[in-house]
């Protein structure tokens, strides 16, 4: 049998869960704007550079980017579902606020070296939160690795370009 304070507590938990999902998705928001507004030109600068053959087409980042920016706050939340704000959720959000400074090195800065050094770091945050994730939540890790696979491709296309462009 419920009582009453099982009835009112089930509701406001509920509600807070889904408050706390409004969170990561303004978070991982928060990021990808810094990164847009830093690189408001980016399409026209990835044009004017050298890049290697195997580069993909300028379109093709805003619809991955978008699929990858709702799995990393989804994995942050199944994650801070599990065990709350701890180690998990501080390589979470350190790889976040290394994600959001690439852009405005590469596209605003022009510095591809300090870029290419910097997503080196990033791979290494995502890694450490993947690890951190898989001992919480499963789900949020595998979430993870899209991202951290996107990574390693934008990584070595970083370095191309630094190589090609220096």
């Amino acid at each position: 049998m419920s009582t009453t304070a099982e009835h009112t507590r089930r509701p406001t938990q509920g509600a807070r869960r889904w408050w706390a999902l409004a969170g990561f998705a303004a978070a991982v928001l928060v990021a990808a704007l810094v990164g847009n507004l830093a690189a408001s030109n980016s399409s026209a600068e990835y044009a004017r550079i050298e890049l290697p053959a195997w580069a993909p087409p300028s379109w093709l980042f805003g619809p991955v980017w978008t699929i990858l920016y709702v799995a990393i706050a989804v994995a942050g939340w199944l994650a801070w579902r599990r065990v709350g704000f701890g180690p998990a959720l501080v390589a979470w959000v350190v790889q976040l606020v290394l994600n959001a400074a690439w852009t405005p090195l590469f596209f605003a800065a022009n510095r591809y070296g300090l870029a290419f050094a910097e997503i080196v770091l990033l791979w290494l945050a995502i890694g450490a939160t993947v690890l951190l994730f898989w001992r919480a939540s499963r789900p949020a890790a595998l979430l993870m690795l899209p991202y951290w696979a996107w990574v390693t491709f934008a990584a070595a296309l970083n370095f191309a370009v630094w190589q090609l462009n220096s």
